[in-house]
């Protein structure tokens, strides 16, 4: 079992998330804890007013009198409603709030059986149940007590890796409505942004995109960039940009760019000590001297690392990047070293007069594919030195157009001369 738990913003944002579930019938609420009534014979404002009401007792805490659960379950296991409402309960009671009103929702929209539970901190008397490192401490025992107790998949072993494999995107059926869109997108947010360690936007797109996804700032310049708004979108197999976009602020996480900064701040450090693991893993497979760089990928893959390439609209690759799925760490091949950088791999590999060419990104390996002599590999600096010459040869030879051509008003007629001698 795993959890995770989270502070809302607001107790109806919470409710909600889980009403609107129930309302498309992706999702069911199966116990109401502490309540005079079942939540069948509840309605919406009925559900909340119990818990809005140890809320009021307390004015002064505001952002922490709501907590948010989901109980998550391997997916071989399939647990009957009430027993689903009885590890609720038990868990409730172990981490200190088995007196406080909450609300069960079962989940059916995923691929692994899973609760949402809402509830409040605030308690009768008006004070707040301290919360700090309650992930860490309560619900980490309970947690292990309750996998023992109820005999379920524990969530360090083998067998309960596979729910957290991350299902990309059906596109077909995704870009038929922006409900259906928003709901695929969630779901591989919620398995990418808290668990993966990147550092920058771009590092996050490497991985959403291979589960047919992308976080769009839009055109720089533009309202949307200037604004530091983000924007999520689905990705067809060729990589291009479908469907409905999705802004960050109405997705329930809250991945806005705001959000994600601090991530990256935090991911900066906590991806340090994978670092050694994933050059090693590397130097590795070099070692045993891949012909080109569509077998070192090959090898790589089996290592559990991906490898993504970037390049310019010119074809022209000019830099790559890990994902280490083993420690959930993303590292550019220049942040690991001038040798693991693009130039430095392909030096390695003895490769020379040719550019691979990045021809299909998808959940699988990068398809590479060869370019004529001529054509070499460029780093970032390089591909934007050219850009800045091209630019500037085009100004310099519009405005040198632009000058041959005077406004008609401004055009002097020649006064032809008269010939005198007639």
């Amino acid at each position: 079992m795993v959890v995770k738990i989270t502070s809302p913003h607001s107790l109806s944002r919470a409710l909600n998330y889980n009403e609107k579930k129930v309302e498309k019938g992706q999702a069911e609420c199966i116990h109401a804890g502490n309540y005079l009534l079942n939540p069948e014979q509840m309605k919406f404002h009925q559900k909340m007013e119990r818990m809005q009401d140890l809320i009021a007792l307390n004015e002064r805490t505001k952002k922490t009198n709501t907590l948010h659960i989901s109980l998550n379950f391997d997916p071989s296991e399939k647990h009957s409603k009430e027993k689903l409402a009885a590890i609720a309960q038990t868990y409730m009671e172990k981490i200190g709030f088995g007196k406080q009103p909450y609300l069960v929702y079962r989940h059916d929209d995923a691929g692994h059986p899973h609760i949402h539970i809402v509830t409040t901190t605030i308690q009768p008397d008006g004070k707040r149940i301290d919360t700090y490192n309650i992930g860490r401490n309560q619900s980490e025992k309970a947690r292990k007590e309750i996998e023992q107790d109820y005999r379920l998949i524990k969530a360090q072993g083998k067998k309960s890796q596979a729910f957290s494999e991350i299902i990309p995107v059906n596109v077909q059926k995704a870009q038929y409505g922006k409900s259906e869109t928003k709901r695929s997108i969630t779901n591989v947010l919620d398995a990418v942004i808290p668990h993966f360690k990147y550092t920058s936007l771009a590092e996050l797109n490497a991985i959403l995109k291979q589960y047919n996804v992308i976080a769009d700032r839009g055109t720089e310049g533009g309202r949307i960039y200037n604004s530091k708004g983000l924007l999520y979108k689905l990705l067809d197999a060729a990589g291009n940009k479908i469907g409905v976009p999705i802004k960050a602020s109405l997705i329930y996480s809250q991945p806005t760019l705001k959000n994600l900064e601090k991530k990256f701040a935090e991911n900066e450090i906590k991806r340090q000590p994978d670092k050694q693991k994933l050059k090693t893993s590397v130097d590795w497979v070099l070692a045993k001297s891949p012909s080109s760089l569509k077998d070192l990928t090959d090898a790589l893959l089996k290592e559990k690392i991906q490898t993504v390439l970037r390049q310019n609209k010119e074809g022209l690759v000019y830099g790559i990047t890990f994902i280490d799925y083993r420690s959930k760490s993303v590292f550019n091949g220049s942040d690991l070293g001038k040798q693991y950088s693009i130039a430095g791999i392909q030096q390695r590999l003895n490769i020379k007069g040719e550019s691979p060419v990045l021809e299909k990104a998808g959940k699988g390996i990068t398809t590479i594919s060869r370019q004529p002599k001529g054509n070499t590999i460029q780093t970032e600096k390089e591909v934007s030195h050219n850009q800045n010459k091209e630019d500037l040869l085009q100004q310099l030879t519009a405005n040198e157009k632009m000058l041959n051509k005077l406004p008609f008003e401004l055009i002097k007629k020649k006064k032809r001369k008269r010939n005198h001698n007639l």
